[in-house]
């Protein structure tokens, strides 16, 4: 744990995989940590900023200003939310009446949030990282006072803890921007799927969370069951509605943790290449980082997660 309160940008395509909104909580309620910037990444950007400009109001946290991310299409923009899995949250939301501030170019924000902190920025990036890409484009010298922690890669372990590596979401969709984060200057820690893709809650720890009153798990329960409702409709793949009984994987809340601890993660320092096809591969030659390759304790970390969350 850290003494000091360590500045952060959030960049998050929140909206997507409900994991996103579950690190969004855990980010809210982890006092390590001060949230300077949340900004929507992965297109879409307006419906993904309505989710975390709302949350934000529900944190009491309308200090944060809100960055709109990289559009992808002239639908970006629209404000019917109906086709999206945590539509509902925001159906009635109108970004323009968060009471702080919502920057239209998130890339800038990013980059000037980074140039102009005293100290450096840690950037927790928990989705594919075109925002990222750009803002090393715009601005190279952003990696000299910042430091880069993720939710990224496939390691060791691939899905599900299976013995074959993936091609991780947020490496393959965006790739070359993935390739620019992992070969900057700056410090770089990850969690790929060898440990985060094992993260679970069940039982007791998640009746717990589902059951807190707490006005941030609530908003945080009722995206989770509006996300688990439409896979559940899904036509094309429909899959069981998890809400009663346990959490999705939380992919992202172990990026937040390595934010600001690891004691609970097997830490070893190691070249990582982005492949064109979207693995990553240890190579001795690659840019050194710090990658969360097994745990030492997981069921601590979910204790610890519940505690952060509903404790």
């Amino acid at each position: 744990m850290q003494d000091k309160r360590i500045p952060v940008i959030l960049d998050t395509d929140i909206g997507g995989d409900i994991d996103d909104t579950w690190a969004l909580a855990m980010l809210l309620k982890s006092p390590e940590l001060d949230v300077k910037l949340v900004c929507s990444d992965t297109g879409h950007a307006v419906y993904r900023a309505s989710i975390i400009a709302k949350m934000l109001e529900v944190a009491g946290r309308t200090d944060v200003p809100v960055g709109l991310g990289l559009n992808f299409s002239n639908t970006d923009g629209a404000s019917d939310f109906s086709r999206f899995p945590q539509g509902p949250f925001v159906a009635d939301y109108d970004l323009s009446t968060y009471p702080g501030t919502v920057h239209e170019d998130g890339v800038g924000a990013i980059i000037d949030t980074i140039m102009n902190s005293p100290e450096p920025v840690t950037l927790l990036c928990i989705g594919p990282v075109p925002n990222i890409g750009e803002a090393l484009e715009r601005e190279p010298r952003i990696a000299e006072n910042a430091r880069f922690v993720g939710m990224h890669g496939s390691v060791y372990k691939g899905y599900g803890g299976k013995p074959e590596i993936s091609a991780e979401c947020n490496v393959v969709n965006h790739t070359a921007a993935c390739q620019k984060a992992f070969t900057a200057a700056w410090d770089m820690v990850i969690t790929p799927l060898d440990t985060c893709g094992l993260v679970v809650l069940r039982d007791e720890k998640y009746q717990k969370v589902r059951h807190c009153k707490d006005p941030v798990i609530q908003a945080l329960m009722e995206n989770y069951k509006v996300w688990s409702e439409k896979r559940a409709e899904n036509q094309d793949r429909p899959r069981p509605n998890m809400f009663d009984k346990r959490s999705s994987t939380l992919f992202d809340t172990v990026a937040i943790y390595l934010a600001f601890a690891d004691a609970l993660c097997v830490m070893k320092e190691m070249g990582i290449r982005v492949t064109d096809d979207g693995y990553t591969v240890p190579d001795e030659n690659a840019k050194r980082m710090r990658v969360a390759i097994d745990w030492k304790d997981l069921g601590a970390f979910e204790d610890f997660l519940v505690e952060r969350l509903a404790g």
